[in-house]
């Protein structure tokens, strides 16, 4: 029986003597998650949904009533672009991190401190960086939320993540990517040069086909990478498209790797494949190839990613542009080139102290002695 009505949406009296209120929008009825006691407690409450309406600021109750997995499932699904091998990793976060804990959770009952505690605990269990990583795809998923109006914001706006250390990795030396290729089988010796001579992400690397050696031009041109999954596909973005000059040496490296492919080999075949054929399983590859030649090369800690970092810092050391830096490794912004793989070495600081020697102190640009006495009065200790 209807208790009252107003300009906007209307009131029921329930047998329980409590008031309903209902309301329509773009067609479609909504009723009240709670019931009033009071008809002027219910008004003000469609007097704040009639706000929220012209403001654009509802948001559909029962979407936001959604459980946590049936979104999961529907953002895993939202992007048809994202690559099989991301796709894989989101799926596995949200298998074995995310529904555990929020699966049967409504969507707008998630808070920021319940996300919070979720990060603490992650980052007690696991590295900061995998931490971060599970916290992004929950990140992404309640952002898919707001975008499909199933809340109002996301809960993660806030959340505090856990610090990532930066290994004390200096860069290796020509002599460590010597002995860590010299203890290489000789099938994959050739991808550590390309690693630290390129800057050539691994994937790329195990990318690479026999069309994109140009050994007449002096080239490598990198038009796709290899996914865990097993299959090629383009890099992530136009910046990873790129042809590169790469030296006679490295050449002639390649060449001797290529010696007894069989002259019916196609320009699409793979430049470096497993044992019995097709393409490399980057997990196999790591703990059958690579870990047992860091090793020998007493170098155990260091990853195929470190190479890259070398190539980059050895760009920088030997004076080429960051411009020229960026676009050899792929990056599309240079600022991922100075601040993520630029590092600091000995011969880069002894280098700068030269400089910096010269531009002050010209008179003395002979002089290695770092004497008082052999300094400027002016710029004498007092």
């Amino acid at each position: 029986m209807a208790a009252g009505r107003r300009h906007f949406g209307s009131l029921r009296k329930l047998p329980s003597g409590r008031l309903q209120a209902s309301y329509w929008n773009e067609g479609v009825r909504h009723v009240g998650e709670d019931t009033f006691p009071t008809k002027a407690d219910a008004l003000a409450y469609l007097s704040t949904v009639e706000t929220d309406l012209r403001r654009g600021s509802w948001i559909d109750p029962a979407a936001s009533r959604r459980k946590f997995a049936d979104l999961a499932d529907q953002w895993l699904v939202s992007n048809p672009g994202k690559r099989s091998s991301t796709l894989q990793r989101d799926a596995a976060i949200v298998r074995n991190h995310l529904l555990p804990e929020l699966g049967r959770a409504a969507i707008g009952s998630i808070s920021r401190v319940r996300i919070q505690e979720l990060v603490n605990t992650w980052a007690s269990d696991c590295a900061a960086r995998t931490a971060r990583r599970q916290f992004d795809v929950l990140r992404a998923i309640l952002a898919y939320a707001v975008a499909t109006d199933a809340l109002l914001r996301s809960p993660c706006n806030g959340v505090k993540l856990p610090a990532i250390e930066v290994p004390d990795r200096p860069p290796l030396t020509p002599d460590d990517v010597s002995r860590i290729a010299g203890a290489t089988p000789e099938a994959y010796r050739a991808m550590v040069w390309i690693g630290a001579v390129l800057g050539l992400r691994w994937g790329e690397v195990a990318g690479l086909q026999l069309r994109a050696l140009d050994f007449a031009g002096g080239t490598i041109t990198v038009t796709a990478q290899l996914g865990r999954d097993g299959r090629l596909a383009p890099p992530k973005s136009a910046a990873g498209r790129r042809v590169l000059g790469a030296p006679a040496a490295l050449f002639e490296i390649l060449e001797a790797h290529l010696a007894h492919r069989p002259v019916t080999a196609k320009e699409t075949d793979l430049v470096f494949t497993a044992p019995q054929g097709g393409p490399l399983d980057y997990t196999h590859w790591r703990r059958r190839v690579w870990l047992p030649a860091t090793r020998a090369a007493g170098l155990p800690t260091i990853g195929f990613h470190d190479l890259r970092r070398t190539a980059a810092t050895a760009l920088l050391l030997e004076g080429v542009d960051v411009k020229t830096a960026q676009v050899r490794l792929g990056h599309s912004d240079p600022r991922l080139t100075i601040a993520v793989y630029a590092q600091a070495t000995n011969e880069g600081d002894q280098n700068a102290a030269a400089k910096l020697g010269a531009r002050f102190f010209p008179q003395f640009r002979e002089c290695r002695s770092s004497h008082p006495s052999s300094l400027p009065t002016e710029a004498r200790p007092q």
